[in-house]
This record gives C-alpha cells, structure tokens and sequence, in this order.
C-alpha cells in the first residue's frame, strides 16, 4: 500500500476489471486523487482471459443493431452508449496507441490481437494520472461506522468512507479470477435491489436424446469419439413456448455433457429462460443450411444401389463424422432408413436441453444490481455517494464485443457520477 494510502481518498474504486479501471480514468480525468482496490494480485485477469485467444473489443455494426443486442435492456443502456459506442472505444484504444481493425465476423480486435499491450499502456496513463493500486484487497462491506472493510494479506482492516465509490466488483462467473458474487450480501443490506445471478453466454446439458429414450446426454461412444469437436456450418432454430425466437448460422461445440461454444451463447439467454420456466429447452440444429428441404429428399431418396447409406450421404450431401454421429444420437436404425424422417431430421435435427451450465463455468452472468435502483449516474439511490458498474448490474448482453463495450461504458458513466458527486461534496 502506498505510504500516504492513510489519507481520505476523494475517490474509491473497487475492483480491477474494465468497468473499474474506466471509471478510475474518469475520476482522474477529472481531478480527483483515486485509489483502486482489487482482490487479485494484480488487475485485468479477466480482460486479459478474454484476450487470449484474441481481444474482441468492440464490435463494428450500426448503433441501431448494437444497442438491440442488449434485448429489453437496449433502451437503459442508450446512455451509457453515448458516452462510450463501439466507434469510441476503438478511438479510445488509439489514443494508448493500440490500432484496431474489422474482422471478417464485423468484431474488432487489435491489430496484434493481444490483450496484454493494451492492458499495460492503460495501466501506465492511469498510473501516471495519479491513480493508486492496491492489489490483493478485498472488500468485506461497512463497517458500523461507514468505513470500508477490507481483508488484505496483513489482517483485516478499514479504509475512511471516501468522497464517492465506485463498485465495479463482476458477476460470479470464472471465480477465481477474483468475482465470485460475494458483494451481493453487502449491497443488498445497503438497500441495493438484486435480481439473481445467472448464467449467461454459457452451454448446455443435454437432457433425453430422443423421444421415449430415459436416460440424458450423448451416448458413451458418442462422447469418446467427439467431445470438444466442433459443428460447421450449422443452423439454429429456436422457438421458445412463450413466442421468442432465435435462428442464426455459424458452429458450436459438442461436449460430454451437451453443448456449448459461439452459436449456442448467442441464443443462450433464451435458452436459460426457457429451462427455468418449462423444464427443458428443444431447439433445432439445421445440418445442411446450404441446402433447402426439397433438396435434401431428393438426395437421400434418390437411389444408391450397393453403396452403404453412410457412403451415400457422404457422396451426395456432405454428411459425414460428427454430423453423421449426431443423426444416429436421435434416429434409431430403423428411422435412419426412413427417407423422408431421415431428410425432414437433417434440416431439424432436435435437441432437448436439460440445464444451463452453473454460473462460475459461464463466460458471463445476468443479473446483479437493479438499474432500476440506480440513478443516471449508476449511483444507488438509497445510498448517495455510492456508484456501481459493469458486469454487477443487472443486464447481460452476447459475446462478439458487446459486453466489454458495455461494461467499460458504464464505468464511463459511474466514473463521470462519482467524479461530480466528490466535487459537490468538497
């Protein structure tokens, strides 16, 4: 801790990740001396997870369809969006140096893909703007007289309230990388209004494969020959009981227990819901999107003489391996030699999904504070001075840039509250 760390801080924040470091920055921006707290031991873990396998910042389609990825959020976070859109954020990168480019999935990324160069040419302007650090603290709540309670590695111990806080303390996703969701006890005897955690951007297991069949997941074999492989291109269709839809083309990942990967977190807060409130979620992989129903019959029907029916929709539609092994998961033997059951179950192929995979597996979480208990400002209304961010509020959006953007804008906006709350209050 920094040897003058016994002063009142004019600004706090707590908690290393985007949305925290944002605010930091704003705080900093705009004058105030700012000391940043985190339970790590050191900030950035998830950013830098994220990034491993290239950062995607931001993402590069139109104002109007990236707000509508925030589904019945997209008009709450309007705001946040005006301080900081995706077009800002990569101009925001640029002035650390970081150059970014469009990818052909319309994803922004670095132009060397990393996180970490990022992370540190942020670190050296918030250091060098005045923002202290320290690391391996983490917050308890109040103490009886407001101040905040920490533990850190030489006991616990107690900081003076400051001017203004900033929470930005994460979801419970990926625990050990420092949010577990334990500011939620707290908060709430802060009058803070919790909607539940959930999973968010996460897989699924799989519940019966076919109809009549008792037990759940893939099959044994099934599992042992294709588990962690991927399935391209292919089709989801989802029509929930309560009259939402998804439908989109890209690939997933088969699993030991189900399924999980890129197509399957664009649709999984439908999915999740579905679960909760029915029991189980069908949808529909369309295996041959490339191809349209008429097609399809006409192929498998069309005559194969001594050829094996493997070999014969190798030949003529493509169908092989792991999509091939996905057929016989749901069709018996006698209904894979059905033609027109066979071509109908290669365009809508059923899945039934048994249940969202737990919380601290999923990339994200939804959930968290209520805005509705938050002024413009994120600051919580029963309790001036106190401002929350990011991934602990209650909203939740896809992968492809749009939580990270999201969660660095409400930083944005809570940093720029706190910062004019602390001046009011000096």
């Amino acid at each position: 801790m920094s040897s003058n760390a016994s002063l009142p801080a004019q600004a706090l924040v707590i908690g290393g990740g985007p949305a925290g470091l944002m605010a930091a920055e704003r705080l900093a921006a705009a004058g105030l001396r700012v000391d940043l707290y985190d339970a790590m031991p050191s900030v950035g873990r998830k950013f830098l997870l994220a990034g491993k396998g290239g950062l995607n910042l931001t993402h590069s389609e139109g104002r109007e369809a990236f707000e509508q990825r925030f589904a019945e959020r997209a008009q709450a976070l309007r705001p946040w969006l005006d301080r900081l859109d995706g077009p800002g954020l990569r101009q925001w990168a640029a002035g650390l140096g970081i150059e970014t480019f469009v990818g052909s999935s319309g994803r922004v990324f670095p132009t060397d893909m990393k996180a970490a160069p990022l992370l540190r040419a942020w670190l050296q302007r918030l250091r060098a703007a005045g923002v202290r650090f320290h690391m391996r603290h983490r917050w308890l709540g109040w103490a009886a007289d407001g101040a905040l309670r920490f533990a850190a590695p030489e006991g616990e111990h107690t900081v003076p309230a400051p001017a203004a806080l900033v929470l930005a303390l994460g979801g419970a996703s990926w625990p050990q990388l420092g949010s577990n969701g334990a500011w939620q006890g707290p908060l709430a005897e802060a009058g803070a209004e919790i909607a539940p955690l959930r999973a968010a951007n996460c897989g699924f297991d799989l519940g019966p494969r076919r109809e009549g069949v008792a037990e759940a997941g893939w099959s044994a074999f099934f599992v042992e020959r294709w588990a962690g492989q991927p399935v391209k291109p292919v089709r989801l269709v989802f029509e929930g009981r309560s009259g939402r839809r998804f439908e989109r083309q890209g690939e997933f990942v088969v699993t030991a227990r189900g399924i999980e990967g890129s197509l399957v977190y664009a649709a999984s807060a439908l999915l999740r819901d579905e679960i909760a409130e029915f029991g189980e979620a069908l949808l529909h992989l369309d295996l041959l999107p490339n191809h349209d129903e008429a097609q399809v019959l006409a192929e498998v029907r069309r005559p194969r003489g001594p050829r094996s029916l493997s070999t014969h929709l190798k030949s003529r539609l493509g169908i092989e391996g792991l999509k091939a092994a996905l057929l016989y998961e749901v069709l018996d033997k006698a209904e894979v030699q059905d033609a027109e059951r066979l071509a109908r179950t290669l365009k809508r192929l059923p899945l039934r999904l048994a249940a969202a995979r737990p919380v601290a597996e999923a990339i994200s979480t939804a959930g968290g504070v209520r805005l509705e208990c938050l002024d413009e400002h994120l600051m919580l209304r029963q309790r001036p001075g106190i401002f929350c961010a990011g991934e602990m509020l209650d909203w939740e959006a896809p992968t492809g840039g749009y939580l990270l953007t999201a969660s660095m804008a409400s930083g944005w906006v809570a940093g720029e509250g706190a910062a004019a709350y602390a001046k009011r209050q000096a």
